[in-house]
């Protein structure tokens, strides 16, 4: 029987695999890969302590972090295939069970999920071949690279309102790229893109192709579907804003979702409605999805978790 299982091997995951090894929590952390969505990334410049880091150099930390601490069991190359409820006693000291794809059992009292979520795809020619070679996903992480480029940001609401705003102070030019005739993100948004001179707004237009020189991204093939013609758009960045999914299958029908299929927490201890299971990150439903924050949310779970095993309840006992 463990203690915690963590499920994820992104910065959360990592960062509550070291506090719950300080805290002396006997876990298991499961894992594919480590480093999260950031993998892909060439250059991160807003991880806090580095003023630029590779995602390759970023997971490889965060793996060698988190093995320092040989308490911690890793189950690495393998995926959680099914969480279970337990039957025996009180729902609330009800362990879990935790089964991978590569046919392991784990009994728990408590979980933690750490899932992330996935980036929307367009699904193109040539999008998966330039993905961190000038096509990103992530205008707050990756803006400040494209300083003084021409930049297409793809989508038509608030990711993609909110990525054109982030490059605003970087970018040469931005062609905000939009699939319908309508915005539909916020208006104060809107009205603030606009204003802007760098900023063009290509209404019914569809990515077709992104293409480049075999090393970095050259441009795009679109349809333009009002006079149904091909045409292209010369850009070194193209930003693909078209949301992201959270990685909730696996608890779907056991805990609260919202209607944007997040996982809803109570954001001062991360507690999911069920008691046992805690969340963290991207999967959650967190307003503003960054590294960062995923560390911090994540660490508050594992210290309230380490008190839930001590049947110590903080917030019922301590003002602040």
């Amino acid at each position: 029987m463990y203690d915690l299982v963590i499920i994820g091997g992104g910065p959360g995951g990592v960062a509550a695999g070291v506090y719950a090894a300080r805290k002396k929590i006997k876990t298991v952390l499961i894992t594919d890969t480590f480093g999260g969505q950031s993998l892909v990334s060439n250059e991160i410049g807003n991880w806090i302590g580095d003023v630029q880091i590779s995602g390759f150099d970023l997971a490889e930390r965060l793996e060698k972090h988190l093995k320092s601490h040989p308490d911690i069991e890793i189950d690495e190359g393998d995926l959680v295939a099914e969480v279970l409820r337990g039957t025996g006693g009180a729902p609330e000291a009800a362990p879990f069970t935790v089964k991978t794809k590569n046919g392991k059992t784990f009994e728990t009292k408590t979980i933690l999920l750490t899932c992330g979520s996935s980036r929307r795809k367009l699904g193109v020619p040539g999008e998966k071949e330039y993905e961190g070679h000038g096509v990103v996903y992530c205008s707050t992480c990756d803006a400040p690279l494209f300083n003084g480029k021409d930049i297409v940001v793809v989508g038509g609401g608030n990711s993609a309102l909110e990525g054109v705003a982030d490059s605003i102070p970087y970018a040469k030019s931005i062609t905000l790229m939009v699939r319908s005739n309508v915005l539909r993100g916020d208006p104060v948004t809107q009205d603030e893109i606009k204003a802007n001179p760098k900023v063009k707004t290509l209404f019914q237009s569809e990515v077709q192709e992104v293409f480049g020189d075999g090393k970095m991204v050259q441009g795009v093939r679109y349809l333009d579907k009002a006079s149904n013609e091909i045409k292209t758009l010369p850009v070194q960045g193209v930003f693909i804003e078209i949301g992201s999914v959270p990685n909730c299958e696996l608890v779907r029908n056991m805990v609260a979702i919202d209607a944007m299929n997040e996982i809803v927490v109570d954001h001062k201890t991360q507690k999911t409605s069920v008691p046992g299971i805690w969340a963290a990150g991207d999967v959650t439903d967190v307003l503003y999805k960054q590294n960062n924050i995923s560390v911090g949310d994540a660490v508050k779970a594992v210290l309230n978790i380490y008190d839930y095993l001590r049947g110590v309840d903080r917030t019922a006992t301590e003002s602040r």
